[in-house]
């Protein structure tokens, strides 16, 4: 998929990944969502469904804190408070956790409420300000949100469309 140049095209590649992913992610028998079975994040290590469900909740929810900061004019910690980008391993493993209380379905609720939010975000901007200047470093406020909404949504389908073929599940 290209990469969205205005709003509209961001809506689209969000909605795309995001509908293609909770296909997949009904897909996977549930006795299987909990199995650390998955590459991780980081690396040498093993995840679940679950987890990399977590990490993309984990980063939706990011990416609203990102937007609450900068509506409040607010210093925005890149990519999370403590954490610098060249330790995105470490932060994935604390999405894992932040959220692994939850149970799948409740992962799966709680990632499409945090999706909603974000569209409802995006809507409420327009091409200016979603693709008209910087907003961190070199990169506009659209493509912040698209590198950590529907890129990883789309990563996420590669991970599992492996996972799948390696644990002969259909």
């Amino acid at each position: 998929m290209a990469v969205p140049q205005d709003k509209s095209e961001l809506l689209a590649a969000i909605d795309k990944t995001y509908t293609a992913l909770a296909r997949d992610l009904a897909a996977i028998p549930p006795e299987r969502t909990g199995e650390k079975t998955l590459e991780g994040h980081a690396k040498g290590t093993m995840m679940s469904v679950e987890d990399l469900v977590a990490y993309l909740l984990g980063w939706n929810l990011l990416v609203l804190k990102w937007l609450a900061r900068d509506r409040a004019h607010e210093p925005i910690d890149f990519p999370e408070t403590g954490y610098k980008w060249n330790e995105l391993g470490r932060l994935a493993q604390k999405f894992y956790a932040d959220h692994g209380a939850l149970s799948f379905p409740d992962l799966l609720a709680a990632l499409d409420k945090a999706k909603g939010e974000i569209v409802a975000a995006i809507e409420a901007e327009d091409d200016a300000s979603l693709y008209g200047r910087a907003w961190y470093e070199k990169w506009t406020l659209g493509r912040m949100i698209q590198f950590n909404t529907a890129s990883p949504y789309a990563n996420a389908r590669g991970r599992l469309s492996k996972w799948r073929k390696a644990q002969g599940i259909n």
